[in-house]
């Protein structure tokens, strides 16, 4: 008996009771597990790639449906009396009647036999094809526009136009055009006179 209880003594002062191995063990389930899971890799930058703007064409020029000329373009008018109605047929009604031969006119559409045309003052409608010819012509827009000699703004003045001459074209570079009324030649500069498209030349 002696021997035992010294035996459980000696337990004691040694800590290996029961209840401090239950304690220690419940300690060391309730720590938290170390962190070994390794760091997730990025995740890959798989996006596609833009695709590339779209090239934008050129708009190609516009033609005319009926005769696949320009539009718009510039004719003139080829009789003294030409009427313009507001459609294209002679069942419409005459809104404008152009007493001027030659006079430069715009030609915005075409329908079968008809052109819609415009003139200086954006004022038209649609006229038949056969009042019209290709003979190109220019309406002189200032009052005292100078003819000259040379296409020169130093160049001696030939003649002096009232504005509300026509006159033919002979040719045109990019400032001036060549001119014929009645006789009379010369020079006269583009920013004078209505009957041409921007940047046009005629030879």
């Amino acid at each position: 008996m002696r021997n035992v209880f010294a035996i459980a003594v000696l337990g004691v002062l040694l800590g290996a009771s029961p209840l401090g191995a239950a304690k220690a063990q419940s300690q060391a389930s309730a720590a938290p597990a170390p962190d070994t899971a390794p760091d997730p890799a990025p995740a890959p930058d798989t996006a596609p790639a833009p695709a590339p703007a779209p090239v934008q064409s050129q708009p190609m020029p516009s033609t005319g449906p009926v005769t696949n000329l320009p539009l718009p373009r510039f004719v003139s008018i080829k009789t003294s009396r030409a009427f313009a109605r507001r459609g294209p047929s002679e069942t419409h009604r005459v809104d404008w009647i152009y007493e001027r031969r030659d006079l430069p006119v715009r030609v915005t559409g075409e329908f079968e036999h008809w052109r819609r045309v415009e003139d200086s003052e954006g004022e038209g409608g649609w006229v038949h094809y056969s009042l019209l010819s290709g003979v190109r012509t220019v309406l002189v827009v200032n009052d005292m526009a100078a003819l000259r000699s040379r296409p020169r703004p130093e160049a001696p003045q030939v003649a002096y136009l009232e504005a509300g001459v026509v006159a033919r074209i002979m040719e045109c570079d990019p400032g001036w055009c060549r001119v014929s009324i009645d006789g009379t030649r010369g020079w006269i500069s583009r920013g004078d006179v209505w009957g041409l498209e921007p940047g046009e030349v005629l030879d």
